[in-house]
């Protein structure tokens, strides 16, 4: 078996431009060419081995999906179709040269589903697996989704169930729960986690439902994904937007094995806080929340409304629970977990 510091720097890297279109790998940056009335749109993730991924849950394939879905992701909640996407990665002299090779296959095959490409990027040696993707996208400038826009009276809106990639996890890491799953809720729950699908598809059915009149007039429309959990999401809009929410806790969509698999609580403990499910949340006026939502099928929901204040309440309106006030520091946050 080859490993990488078998072959160097260089030969990795020319095994890996067989990944990119022809002639786009070869300069010192690539060179992205968008229309005039356009907007270019940047977001970089990092990903770390034994944080974001691990070889116990995620194959170098999935890793690959994933680390490429949390990118175009984030592209889908700033309303940007993508572009393409550069690749850095840190990567042991041990490692396998076939690890990274499936890594890309993985990302590949992501790429694909949106028409999208590697257009570059860099490798070096480290101690630890990292995968660092810069993608780039671009959109009407009119169009852009921005965390800031909440209005109080906004429904908040989600695109699909949430707590699926976390219990998919908890399948992984601990099999003695899968007991009282079927085989296919099992592997619907764990697909979510490995192969977790970004909203992109949901941009075109926005704009579709969005009034006749000019972009420059249409309502703004506030929102990001929930890689950090649905909690997350509000709070961040609510705090950036300077605005409340009431979130109805029987109002979050939840895969139907949760039913008779999970307690309420601990449902609900997944779907607020376990995060990796990228799905978008959505503020926008009433009813073009209930058309999108309904465009967009049962697993969409209108969770909640945006209000005055700057409290976000979790709330039951059949009182099983006491209302609570959200707060960040009750979901995943880097150096302090």
């Amino acid at each position: 078996m080859t490993k990488i510091k078998d072959i160097g720097e260089q030969g990795i890297l020319k095994k890996l431009q067989r990944f990119c279109p022809p002639g786009m790998i070869g300069d010192d940056a690539a060179v992205l060419v968008t229309a005039p009335d356009k907007s270019l749109v940047v977001t970089t993730d990092v990903l770390v081995d034994g944080v974001h991924f691990s070889n116990v849950t995620t194959s170098p394939e999935d890793a690959g999906w994933r680390a490429v879905a949390a990118n175009l992701s984030d592209l889908a909640a700033m309303g940007a179709d993508p572009l393409g996407i550069t690749v850095g990665l840190g990567l042991p002299g041990e490692i396998m040269v076939s690890w990274v090779e499936r890594l890309y296959q993985g990302m590949t095959e992501c790429l694909q589903k949106y028409n999208t490409v590697i257009v570059g990027g860099d490798i070096v040696r480290s101690p630890v697996n990292t995968i660092s993707i810069t993608a780039f996208g671009q959109v009407d400038p009119q169009r852009i989704i921005r965390r800031s826009a909440a209005q109080v009276g906004d429904a908040i809106a989600v695109t699909g169930v949430h707590g699926a990639s976390h219990a998919g996890l908890q399948l992984l890491l601990h099999p003695e729960l899968r007991q009282n799953l079927t085989d296919a809720e099992q592997r619907t729950l764990i697909a979510a986690h490995q192969r977790p699908q970004p909203r992109l598809d949901v941009l075109p059915i926005l704009w579709e439902i969005l009034p006749s009149y000019p972009p420059s007039s249409h309502p703004p429309i506030a929102g990001m994904d929930s890689s950090d959990g649905l909690a997350d999401a509000i709070l961040q809009i609510c705090h950036t937007s300077g605005v409340g929410a009431v979130l109805e806790a029987k109002k979050i969509p939840l895969p139907a094995s949760f039913n008779h698999w999970l307690t309420p609580e601990k449902a609900l403990e997944y779907a607020l806080y376990g995060g990796e499910d990228f799905e978008l949340v959505l503020c926008l006026p009433e009813l073009l929340a209930h058309t999108l939502v309904s465009k967009l099928g049962e697993s969409a929901a209108i969770v909640g409304t945006i209000t005055t204040g700057s409290q976000v309440i979790l709330h039951d309106q059949d009182k099983k629970f006491p209302d609570q006030v959200l707060t960040l520091d009750q979901g995943f946050q880097h150096f302090t977990h």
